[in-house]
């Protein structure tokens, strides 16, 4: 999502809040639950899941295998569940050209470094690029070069865009920040 104008740029940056990782925490949440009541009702010789009787898992190896992949998962799940809740990986991209200022804002982990601001003057930016990285899945990563700091990914790592959207979103960014496009 995105907002123009003859002067200001904004986009919006999605963070960990998308349905694909709502999903894969909850399903993470119950297998490991499963498996970890499937481990502790081999121990205490109860059935805490119907559809497993205790007797058929046997605590010592079975069951302990099962209860520490339960507990990894777990706290795997309570990982997925707090990058969530934090909304790690959001935020913004911001061109003024009325200030000459780029603002690109993401939320991290809390702590000390929690808001990530980088800010540049619009005259540092060089180019943008295009990176084709070939392979099984290609993937095409747009970058902003600035003078003397390096290169930053104006694209989000699990964000597919096929090579006429990144070449379309490129090209409007470079007309917008009047930079030249450059592609590896």
């Amino acid at each position: 999502m995105s907002w123009r104008s003859e002067r200001i740029w904004i986009e919006l940056i999605a963070g960990s809040r998308k349905t694909s990782n709502f999903c894969w925490a909850f399903i993470l949440f119950l297998g490991s639950l499963s498996f970890l009541l499937v481990g502790i009702s081999s121990y205490l010789g109860r059935n805490l899941i119907s559809l497993f009787p205790y007797q058929q898992i046997i605590f010592f190896p079975q069951g302990m295998v099962m209860s520490f992949y339960g507990i990894a998962g777990l706290f795997l799940s309570s990982y997925l569940w707090c990058t969530i809740s934090w909304n790690v990986g959001s935020g913004y991209d911001r061109f003024d050209r009325r200030e000459g200022i780029v603002c690109i804002f993401r939320w991290g982990f809390p702590g000390k470094n929690r808001r990530i601001l980088l800010q540049f003057l619009m005259n540092d930016i060089q180019s943008l690029r295009i990176e084709v990285k070939e392979g099984i899945y290609a993937r095409y990563v747009l970058y902003m070069e600035i003078r003397g700091q390096g290169t930053i990914p104006l694209t989000r790592t699990d964000e597919n865009l096929t090579p006429r959207e990144i070449e379309q979103k490129a090209a409007e960014l470079a007309y917008f920040l009047r930079v030249p496009i450059e592609v590896f």
